[in-house]
């Protein structure tokens, strides 16, 4: 899922970079740090660079650790303190079953928003649920 949200948004990074982009981006964010935590636990620099990895390159750790402090305030991640290698303890961010749940409600409405935008782009109507159709009987 995360791969198809990443092939849809790159699109939308290769446009120039303004504020209206940044804004529907940023709607969209959590759901993406939501999905590269799940695959394992990261810590914000981690992620910082995973989302560059997949294209965006506008989002930067004080962008994205605000939201992680939002997510934690809500439950939907913990975190856990642990030695690097190089530097101060970093704080590992993993998903709780709040998150995840979390998590599956995104993919759920990105799938619809991705649906119908992608009808209104192509002109398509939604022929099997048309508005307005139903009869009382």
């Amino acid at each position: 899922m995360l791969v198809i949200i990443t092939l849809v948004l790159q699109g939308i990074g290769e446009v120039k970079e303004n504020l209206s982009t940044t804004q529907m981006l940023k709607g969209i964010l959590d759901g993406c740090l939501l999905a590269i935590i799940k695959d394992k636990e990261v810590y914000g620099y981690e992620l910082a660079e995973k989302l560059e990895s997949y294209g965006f390159h506008s989002f930067s750790e004080g962008t994205i650790y605000p939201l992680l402090m939002r997510m934690q305030k809500e439950e939907l991640v913990t975190t856990t303190l642990k030695k690097s290698t190089a530097g101060p303890r970093r704080k590992y961010y993993s998903l709780t079953p709040k998150g995840e749940a979390e998590l599956e409600m995104f993919i759920e409405r990105w799938n619809y928003l991705q649906t119908n935008v992608n009808r209104v782009l192509r002109h398509e109507s939604n022929s099997e649920h048309p508005k307005g159709d139903e009869t009382d009987e």
